[in-house]
C-alpha cells in the first residue's frame, strides 16, 4: 500500500519536472528575439531622410526614418557586386560569389546552400521568405514561402507558393500593387499562419522601387507639383572616369554606361519616360530626369506606408519590442548622378547600401557607425543575434559587438571589396572591374573583359559582352572627393597610398576567394596593368 502511494508521488513528482523543464524550455524559446529583414529592390541611400542627401528635405521615407532613428544607421554598408542576383544570393549564403558560385544575374541558390534559413531553423526558428526572391531554385530551405517568379509583376502579381505540385507549378494571382500584395501576404502569414510558440525569422522582400517604377495609383499626385532638386553632376562630371570608361578621346562616351539624357545611344531614361526624343539636352534630359524621380518616389512612398502598415500591426500585437527590425536595398541605385541610371558600378550611389537596425533591448536609439561592413557580413550578424555561432563555411563577419556597444573593435575589417562580372551586359554596357574601398580612398581596375571566353556577338548591340573595353585603374579621395569627381590615379602625390591599396586588394582577393585562376584571359590583363 504505502509502495504503492510512493510510486504514485513519485511518478507525479516526474511528470510535474517534465512538465516545468518542457515549459521553461518553451518559455527560453520564445524568449528569443524575431527577426524581420525587409529589403527594397533598388532603393537606395540617397531616397532617404536619414542619410541627408538632396532628397531629404522631400521627406520620402518618414516611417522608416523613425525606425532607423529608434536604432542604428549605418552610413558605410556596401555590397560586394551591384546587381540583384549576385547580391542576394551573398546576402542568403554569407559568402562571395566566387564561392556561392552566382556571378551574374545567370546564377541561383539551390536549397541545400540557402544557408541563412538552415541555420537559423537550427536555431529554433520559424522562418519565412515573402516578395522579390530572384535566386531561381525553390527557396524550400523555408517553412513558408510566397515569392514572386523573377522580377515579377507591378500590378495584379502572380506568387509562387509551395504546394502539391513541384515548384515552381504552385501560383496564384492577387489583385493590386505589388508592395500592397508583399504587405498583405506578410500580415496574413504573422496573423495567421506561423507558429506562435516559435520566434520567427521573416525576409520581407519588396519588388519596389525596381525600374520602370510603376507606383500604386494613388500616389499619381504625390510630388507632381514640385521640383526634384537635381544632381550637378548629371551636367558637369568633372575628371571622374578614365579611358576605360570613356574611351580615348571619349570614344566610347556615348556607348558606356546608360544615361538620363541623350548620351548613351543605346539606352536612356527619357525613352522610358516618353520624353519627345527631339529635345535635345539639357532639357531632354531635365525631363527626364524629373519624370524618372517622381515615378521612383512615388514607388518608395508605397512601400514607406506598407511599412507603416506592418508596424501598427506588430504594436498592437506587442512585437515591436521583442523583434530585431533591420532595413536594406539589395544595392544602391543612381538617381542621375553622373549622368548614369541603373547600378552596377564601384562608385558610391551604386555601391553604398541603406542598412539600419532597431532593436531597442539591445541597440540604443540615436546611434550611427561609419564601420565598413557589406552583405556577406548580414547573415553572420542575424545568425548571432538570434544567439546562434557563425559557421566557418561563411565568409561574412558578425558585427553585433557593434549593434551592442555602437564601437567599432580595432580587429574590425578596415575595407571592403567589390566586383562586378557582367561585362558590357544589357544596354547599360558597364565594364568589368574589381577594387577595395577603404573610409578614406578607393582605388579600381577596370579589366574590360567579360568572364566567360566565349560569347556569341549579339547583332542588335544589346548584349554585348564579346566586346573588350579599354583597361585603366581609377583612385578616388573620399575625404575630399566624396562625390568622387576627380580621378587622381596619376597624382604623383598618391603613389604610395595607391601602392599600399593594390596590396591590400592582392590580399583581399586571395583571402576571399576572388582571384582569377580559372579565367586566364582575364588574368593576363590584371598581369599587364598591374603596375601600370
Amino acid at each position: 500500500m504505502r509502495k504503492s502511494i510512493f510510486l504514485k508521488v513519485l511518478s507525479s513528482g516526474l511528470i510535474f519536472i517534465s512538465l516545468f523543464v518542457f515549459f521553461a524550455s518553451c518559455e527560453k524559446e520564445q524568449s528569443k528575439p524575431n527577426i524581420i529583414f525587409i529589403m527594397s529592390d533598388d532603393h537606395t541611400s540617397q531616397a532617404f531622410g536619414i542619410y541627408g542627401s538632396r532628397l531629404a528635405r522631400l521627406n520620402p521615407t518618414p516611417t522608416l526614418d523613425k525606425i532607423a532613428r529608434e536604432g542604428m544607421i549605418f552610413d558605410n554598408a556596401f555590397c560586394n557586386n551591384s546587381i540583384c542576383t549576385p547580391s542576394r544570393a551573398s546576402i542568403i549564403t554569407g559568402q562571395y560569389p566566387q564561392t556561392n558560385g552566382v556571378l551574374d544575374l545567370d546564377g541561383n541558390i539551390a536549397p541545400g546552400n540557402q544557408y541563412l534559413p538552415i541555420e537559423m531553423k537550427k536555431l529554433g526558428y520559424e522562418t519565412a521568405m515573402i516578395g522579390k526572391w530572384h535566386l531561381k531554385k525553390e527557396p524550400a530551405a523555408f517553412d513558408f514561402y510566397t515569392v514572386l517568379p523573377g522580377q515579377g509583376d507591378y500590378h495584379n502579381p502572380t506568387f509562387r507558393t509551395r504546394g502539391k505540385n513541384p515548384f515552381p507549378e504552385n501560383t496564384f494571382k492577387m489583385e493590386g500593387h505589388s508592395s500592397d500584395c508583399i504587405t498583405d501576404i506578410a500580415l496574413d502569414w504573422l496573423k495567421n499562419k506561423r507558429n506562435k510558440s516559435k520566434p520567427f525569422f521573416m525576409m520581407h522582400h519588396y519588388k519596389a522601387p525596381h525600374d520602370m517604377f510603376e507606383f500604386a495609383p494613388r500616389y499619381s499626385d504625390y510630388l507632381e507639383d514640385t521640383y526634384i532638386p537635381e544632381p550637378a553632376s548629371m551636367y558637369y562630371n568633372g575628371k571622374s572616369g578614365s579611358v576605360a570608361t570613356k574611351g580615348e578621346n571619349n570614344s566610347w562616351l556615348n556607348d558606356i554606361g546608360s544615361s538620363v539624357g541623350h548620351r548613351n545611344k543605346y539606352r536612356d531614361m527619357g525613352k522610358h519616360m516618353n520624353i519627345d526624343p527631339a529635345i535635345p539636352d539639357p532639357e531632354y534630359k531635365h525631363l527626364a530626369y524629373q519624370e524618372y524621380l517622381k515615378r521612383y518616389l512615388r514607388c518608395v512612398k508605397g512601400i514607406d506606408d506598407n511599412l507603416e502598415r506592418l508596424f501598427a500591426f506588430m504594436e498592437e500585437e506587442h512585437l515591436m519590442e521583442n523583434t530585431i527590425i533591420i532595413y536594406t536595398g539589395d544595392q544602391g541605385f543612381y538617381l542621375g548622378e553622373h549622368d548614369y541610371i541603373d547600378k552596377r558600378w564601384m562608385y558610391e550611389e551604386s555601391m553604398r547600401m541603406p542598412f539600419f537596425v532597431r532593436y531597442p533591448k539591445l541597440i540604443k536609439a540615436g546611434q550611427r557607425t561609419d564601420a565598413i561592413v557589406n552583405n556577406t557580413d548580414y547573415a553572420p550578424t542575424i545568425i548571432e543575434l538570434a544567439g546562434g555561432t557563425v559557421p566557418e563555411y561563411m565568409q561574412g563577419k558578425s558585427f553585433k559587438f557593434i549593434l551592442e556597444t555602437g564601437n567599432e573593435p580595432k580587429e574590425w575589417q578596415k575595407s571592403t571589396y567589390y566586383r562586378y562580372w557582367m561585362h558590357m551586359y544589357h544596354g547599360h554596357a558597364n565594364p568589368a572591374h574589381f577594387g577595395i574601398r577603404t573610409k578614406e580612398y578607393k582605388l579600381i581596375f577596370f579589366y574590360g573583359k567579360y568572364w566567360k571566353e566565349d560569347v556569341e556577338s549579339n547583332k542588335n548591340n544589346w548584349y554585348r559582352q564579346d566586346e573588350t573595353t579599354p583597361a585603366a585603374w581609377e583612385f578616388y579621395d573620399l575625404k575630399k572627393d566624396p562625390q568622387e569627381m576627380k580621378n587622381e590615379y596619376n597624382n604623383p602625390k598618391y603613389a604610395s597610398v595607391i601602392k599600399d591599396l593594390k596590396k591590400q586588394l592582392a590580399e583581399k582577393r586571395n583571402e576571399l576567394n576572388e582571384e582569377d585562376h580559372n579565367y586566364p584571359h582575364i588574368q593576363e590583363v590584371i598581369d599587364e596593368y598591374w603596375e601600370k
